[in-house]
């Protein structure tokens, strides 16, 4: 009778996994479902497809600036001897006139045909070959242009003539 009692203060304060004020051991459930029910189909049907998030996949920052400076037409110019770069809009600007006279106000100096000026303004284009400004129209210059230099008239000499 002792031992009954004593088993009985164990079963009390045994700590179990599972719901509290269960008694009966016997009854575990399953989740698992056997293979005949995954065979048969069970009434559950394949779940919903997700939808896709918003902004996913990633874009990585660098293809978004890519996009972004496509869509901007902002270029870096640089000029010999100056330390640093500036940025410009080449949109704003109606003409290769109106693009050097800013040029000319920017570095304080004379910009232009290179036989009469100290320097001549030269760009890279899509494919990376440095060209004077002036040798394409305007229209196509504002879509190809990726950078502009200004450089010293007696290395230009070599890129061909500045027509403007």
């Amino acid at each position: 009778m002792e031992r009954a009692a004593v088993y009985e203060n164990l079963k009390a304060t045994e700590l179990r996994l599972g719901l509290p004020g269960r008694d009966d051991e016997s009854e575990v459930k399953n989740n698992k479902r056997s293979s005949s029910q995954m065979d048969h189909g069970s009434g559950h049907g394949a779940p919903p497809p997700k939808a896709q998030m918003v902004g996913w996949p990633p874009v990585r920052c660098y293809r978004k600036n890519v996009v972004q400076k496509a869509e901007s037409g902002f270029v870096k110019v640089s000029m010999d001897g100056a330390p640093y770069l500036r940025k410009i809009e080449v949109k704003l600007y109606n003409n290769y006139f109106d693009l050097l006279k800013a040029l000319e106000s920017m570095f304080k100096c004379s910009i232009g045909n290179y036989n009469g000026s100290e320097y001549a303004p030269t760009y890279e284009d899509k494919d990376g070959d440095w060209m004077l400004v002036g040798d394409v129209p305007w229209d196509m210059f504002i879509t190809s242009c990726k950078r502009l230099r200004v450089m010293k008239g007696s290395e230009a000499k070599g890129l061909g003539c500045l027509c403007i």
